[in-house]
């Protein structure tokens, strides 16, 4: 770095300057070789780091040994090494050393692939289209590659054996000032004062620099007329670059690495995620709509280009002694509902592509019209299905029982549902959740053996909330559907949304059920050719 940066003892302690000035340094090195000079090395006298030798080879480089006993900084390459203070390990602390980071590689790459899995499901059910996609696209690219590497390293270390000779290699050396780097001049501002090349500055500050916030976070950024406009920011917990205000808060675009693992991509305001923006860690991927660092859910954009469809039941034909015919030819969903917002691309006109029908409920319930409409729905070439309201007044194997019997099971159908409501109540009175879940694997079961294909299961978002995570196997190997009657997606793995009780769709009287597919016509046709009644 060019001379030295002078700060005056009124300014900060002794030990807070020295605190920030080795904070700083790093992180000016940092953004200057990669931000600022276009990947060439800023200008400085020397840089240090640690080799690990195996039988007098170097295999990998770090930076030093963190507190859970692992290689810090470790690489195939010591290029990203700055500055590393002299590791003297005896043979044995050290191969104690390496078999803990070989334990914390492992971890990593099943932490990262984890979420690499969560944001392949999140590309399998959206488009380009959707906003976000690229950014979760790109950072599962991104993702992949560090598992890569990783895996580069861990094989590495993996050679290692009981007879091999470790060591570590100190390295010191001198490192040439880039022409181009050099003429970059690097600002110091702390507790409102700015420093330039070791001079007090009293003009408007401008141009690369680094900082110490109100919060004794280091960044290093780029200024404009006093104004932080964008630039990097290490905590504890991580590293964020983008944008920022003139408070040195996050603000506009940018992404948070946590040394986790976990990412957050996507707008920010006063330093909290607000506006559009995708989380992911290990165990999921939230994409959608932040306010002041809570996550909202997904607001979808309904177009032409979505699957949509109804669910029916008696009601759509009428309720005490007026019947109502349902006009199978004349089907098109006029409206989707006013019960909360929605993002509607043009005007609502969109052809039914498919449709559940109830067929049975409990152990003695049937809807009469379900034959006729079934029929019907097969005539007109919608894709169908037949759903069961389960009851907590009958045992679940008389209730699968009840509507094998009276359903439709034809091939090319669409997979049978099992729509579950309980209240509370019921559900205490029944013995408590744990016996609810062993009903429904019990009818789930009986119907999967009998029709070949798996059910999917019908719950509210509620339900969902409370329940559905009590029983993980039920939500890892069947297929969801939710009713939701929000303008945000529901924050789970679906298959069907519904979305509103109060649609229109021409051709039937009153208020129809509206739901969504989960994805486009791509995910809908393999759906279709993975879940269909064979």
């Amino acid at each position: 770095m060019e001379g030295y940066i002078i700060i005056r003892k009124r300014t900060l302690a002794v030990a807070a300057v020295a605190l920030c000035l080795v904070a700083a340094g790093l992180i000016v090195w940092h953004f200057l070789a990669f931000h600022m000079a276009g990947g060439k090395r800023p200008p400085a006298v020397t840089r240090s780091f640690n080799a690990l030798c195996v039988d007098g080879k170097d295999i990998a480089f770090f930076s030093g040994i963190g507190r859970d006993s692992t290689l810090e900084g470790l690489s195939l390459v010591s290029d990203g090494i700055l500055c590393a203070p002299p590791v003297t390990l005896p043979g044995p602390t050290l191969r104690s050393v390496v078999r803990h980071s070989k334990d914390s590689l492992m971890r990593r790459i099943a932490y990262l692939e984890a979420a690499i899995e969560e944001m392949q499901y999140y590309k399998s059910v959206h488009g380009v289209q959707d906003e976000g996609f690229d950014m979760v696209a790109s950072h599962a690219t991104a993702t992949g590659r560090e598992v890569v590497a990783i895996r580069q390293l861990l094989d590495a270390l993996e050679a290692i054996n009981g007879r091999s000779r470790l060591g570590v290699r100190h390295v010191e050396e001198p490192v040439q000032p880039d022409s181009a780097a050099a003429t970059h001049s690097v600002l110091f501002v702390c507790n409102g004062g700015a420093w330039q090349d070791g001079r007090w500055l009293r003009s408007p500050k401008a141009g690369p620099g680094v900082a110490v916030d109100t919060a004794g976070r280091v960044v290093a950024g780029i200024w404009e007329a006093d104004t932080l406009v964008s630039g990097s920011r290490t905590d504890c917990g991580g590293e964020y670059v983008g944008q920022f205000d003139r408070r040195m808060r996050a603000s506009g675009h940018g992404h948070y690495a946590m040394h986790s693992g976990a990412y957050y991509e996507g707008r920010w305001r006063d330093d909290l995620r607000w506006g559009f923006g995708f989380a992911v860690d290990s165990s999921r991927l939230r994409a959608g709509e932040w306010l002041a660092g809570a996550y909202r859910g997904e607001r979808l954009s309904y177009t032409s280009e979505r699957i949509y469809g109804i669910d029916i039941s008696r009601y759509q034909h009428g309720r005490g002694r007026r019947y109502y015919p349902i006009h199978w030819k004349q089907l098109r969903i006029t409206d989707l509902g006013r019960l909360s917002k929605k993002d509607i691309s043009g005007q609502v006109d969109y052809p039914v592509s498919f449709v559940y029908i109830k067929s049975t409920e409990g152990s003695s319930i049937r809807n009469p019209y379900y034959r006729a409409d079934y029929l019907q729905a097969r005539r007109n070439g919608i894709r169908c299905g037949a759903y069961h309201f389960f009851s907590v007044r009958s045992t679940a194997r008389a209730q699968a029982r009840h509507f094998l019997r009276n359903s439709y099971f034809r091939s090319g159908d669409l997979p049978p549902v099992l729509d579950v409501e309980p209240t509370d109540r019921q559900i205490a009175q029944i013995g408590g959740i744990d016996e609810l879940f062993r009903r429904v694997r019990t009818w789930m079961n009986i119907v999967r053996r009998r029709t070949g294909v798996r059910p999917i299961l019908y719950v509210n978002q509620r339900f969902v909330n409370k329940y559905l995570g009590l029983a993980p196997d039920i939500k890892q190997n069947y297929n969801v559907w939710i009713a939701r009657y929000g303008e945000y997606k529901p924050d789970i793995k679906l298959v069907f949304w519904q979305l509103s009780p109060d649609g229109r769709v021409s051709g039937i009287h009153g208020d129809v059920d509206i739901n969504v597919f989960n994805g486009y016509q791509e995910q809908f046709d393999r759906f279709l050719e993975t879940e269909l009644i064979k």
